[in-house]
């Protein structure tokens, strides 16, 4: 559960952003967000489903001066969500199943504006 990942090159990475309603903390939505990511690394985690790994974060409000230019806005509190997947449409089709749906919408109901955008990996490394 708390393992290294390793992310093959040539895959591609969701960024999900939950700006949880007026009132609601990280721990309120934790069950539902447990539910969500255990549905979906049992459920896609194999070659037919295409999961390969996640991560969730919390905003801590830190904004770097040294990496940012002019970006105040994405600056208020939510929750990262981020999932590695072999492609796009394997991604889009376990979204689009019943019992994903269902955990993602247990999680909307706590949540204000939520949106997730897609990448393709262009370059990945560490020290040598």
């Amino acid at each position: 559960m708390f393992d290294a990942l390793s992310i093959p090159f040539g895959s591609v990475m969701l960024y999900n952003v939950v700006k949880l309603k007026e009132g609601v903390s990280e721990e309120d939505v934790q069950l539902a967000l447990g539910e969500m990511c255990n549905v979906v690394k049992n459920k896609y985690g194999d070659d037919k489903g295409g999961f390969i790994a996640g991560q969730v974060f919390k905003f801590s409000g830190f904004v770097s001066d040294e990496g940012s230019i002019a970006s105040k806005k994405q600056t208020e509190d939510h929750i990262a969500i981020i999932t590695y997947w072999k492609s796009f449409e394997q991604h889009e089709k376990s979204h689009a199943d019943e019992a994903f749906k269902e955990k993602f919408d247990a999680l909307g109901s706590y949540s204000r504006e939520a949106y997730e955008i897609g990448y393709e990996m262009l370059w990945q490394g560490g020290p040598e």
